[in-house]
Order: structure tokens, then C-alpha cells, then sequence
């Protein structure tokens, strides 16, 4: 294995160790894009996990679009702190970013964490102007289990209206490597979903909308946890309903190496952050 894919590859391994270990050792190791730290542990409501991080970019002249962010971990683990570098990556293109920790299972179940989601944006309406955000310019974004959040929460309007949001502050959402359509429930998918009383409705693929909010939906072609069909399923569906979506693949990139790609050191793997940031300066321009 050439030298720059063994530690691609490494960095994937990293990642996967969120599985059974906190992401702590390429949190710490990884370089940083600049950015600033406003706030640490800032609460959106009154539970433990319901706590949030906001960063900022070195310098803004203007008030600038605010990105929300939600990190994977399949509803069961997961730590903002983990994801820090993400955050500072958006930051450094423009972005004050909204990191929320969320409750997990087997805390709590399915809609819970998709309730936790709309209250951090709801945070982020009424406390993104004071961190130098513009809250009438929000987007939302996720990776695998984060990413079925940030697709729900555009997707479904129950959430965001319960939480007092106005669904026209949403700009735009992005999905990377997300589950949205994975009935039958097997595995610990069933336990965390099994008090849906209609299962269907659970999944993105079911709640597709003309009107959703603009998405970009990303998967890894090597990607063994989340199919990339459920990805390119979604996106033909909003495609197919005529709302606005834009859809990228990646050779060789799996599930979590679509998230190490967005670090400093494997940017070169694939286009990921480039795509991201391209398409969210598009829809909050």
C-alpha cells in the first residue's frame, strides 16, 4: 500500500474506532484549521447531553451563515469534543458552527435525538447573532447517523416547527454517508426505532418533500456500514419530487474515511470539503 493511502487508511481506522472508543486520539492529533472558540458547553436545554459548542472564523467583518453540525456514532455514542476539527474546518471557510452533543440511546429512543436536533437549532436562532452568526441563514449538516438527523430535521417539518423554528432560516442541509432508508430494522436499529408506531415513517425515504430544503447527499463508493444505494435512493426520490439536490460519490473512500477527508492532512483523498463548503456558500449566499 502506497504511503499516502496506508495513512488515509490509518485515519479511517481512527475514525472507526468511534465504534467502541471515544475519537480522542486523532481529535487531539489531527491539524486544526484556524479558528476561534466562542463558547463551550453552552446549554440548549436542561439534560446533561443537551449541550453545545459554537466556533467561529478568525475574523468576520459581516455577520456569516450558520452551519449546525451532528456527528455519527448509530444514536448510541459520540461526543461534540470529538469533533472539534470539523467544526474549525467549517469555521475557517466562513461558517459559525453549532456543535451539540445530543441524548443516545439507550438513554432515549427514536424521535428523541431528532427532538434534541431542533432544539439546538432553535439555540442557534435565538444565539447565533450574538457569536456573530446570521440566524436567518442556517444550514444543517451530518455524518452518517448525524447525517439521518440533519436529513430529517429538513425533511420532516414536525421537528423544527415543535422547536419554534421558521423552516424558511433553513438554507440547506448536508448528508454524508446517512442511513435514510434501512427497513426492515435489524440489529440495534430496532431497538433504537421500535417505539415508532409506523415504522415507514422513520425514514428519510418516506418523507421526501418537493419543498425540502436544498440538500447535498455524499457517500463513500467503498462504504460497508451505510450503503451508498441509500444515499443515491434519496436523492433521485427528492430529484424525482422536484426538489433541489445535488449528489457526489467518492471512489475508494468508505464511511469514515469520507469524514477524514474533510481533516487537513487528507483533503488531497477527495473533494469532500470543497464540495460541502461550495455548495452551502451557494444556497446562503
Amino acid at each position: 500500500m502506497q504511503p499516502r493511502l496506508r495513512a488515509f487508511a490509518l485515519a479511517g481506522l481512527a475514525l472507526a474506532l468511534a465504534a467502541c472508543t471515544p475519537l480522542g486520539v486523532f481529535a487531539t492529533f489531527t491539524p486544526r484549521d484556524p479558528a476561534i472558540v466562542r463558547a463551550s458547553g453552552q446549554a440548549y436545554g436542561p439534560e446533561a447531553r443537551q449541550r453545545l459548542d459554537v466556533y467561529a472564523p478568525t475574523r468576520m467583518t459581516t455577520p456569516r451563515p450558520v452551519a449546525v453540525f451532528f456527528y455519527g456514532g448509530g444514536w448510541e455514542r459520540g461526543r461534540k469534543w470529538d469533533y472539534g476539527w470539523v467544526a474549525q474546518a467549517l469555521a475557517a471557510r466562513g461558517y459559525v458552527v453549532v456543535l451539540p452533543d445530543y441524548r443516545l440511546y439507550p438513554e432515549v429512543k427514536f424521535p428523541a435525538f431528532l427532538e434534541d436536533g431542533a432544539k439546538a437549532v432553535r439555540w442557534a436562532v435565538d444565539n447565533a447573532a450574538a457569536y456573530g452568526g446570521d440566524p436567518s441563514r442556517i444550514v444543517l449538516l451530518g455524518h452518517s447517523a448525524g447525517a439521518y438527523n440533519a436529513v430529517m430535521l429538513g425533511l420532516d417539518k414536525t421537528y423544527l416547527k415543535a422547536a419554534g423554528v421558521d423552516l424558511a432560516r433553513i438554507r440547506g442541509v448536508v448528508g454524508l454517508a446517512g442511513p435514510y432508508d434501512f427497513l426492515p430494522l435489524a440489529g440495534h436499529r430496532a431497538a433504537v426505532f421500535d417505539v415508532a408506531a409506523d415504522p415507514a415513517a422513520t425514514q428519510p425515504l418516506s418523507r421526501v418533500r418537493r419543498h425540502a430544503p436544498p440538500m447535498l447527499l455524499a457517500t463513500g463508493e467503498a462504504d460497508e456500514v451505510v450503503p451508498p444505494r441509500e444515499s443515491e435512493a434519496l436523492a433521485k426520490a427528492l430529484r424525482r419530487a422536484g426538489a433541489q439536490v445535488e449528489f457526489h460519490s467518492y471512489p475508494g473512500v468508505g464511511h469514515n474515511e469520507i469524514m477524514a477527508a474533510i481533516s487537513r492532512p487528507f483533503r488531497d483523498r477527495a473533494s469532500v470539503l470543497n464540495d460541502v463548503t461550495t455548495f452551502l456558500d451557494h444556497v446562503t449566499d
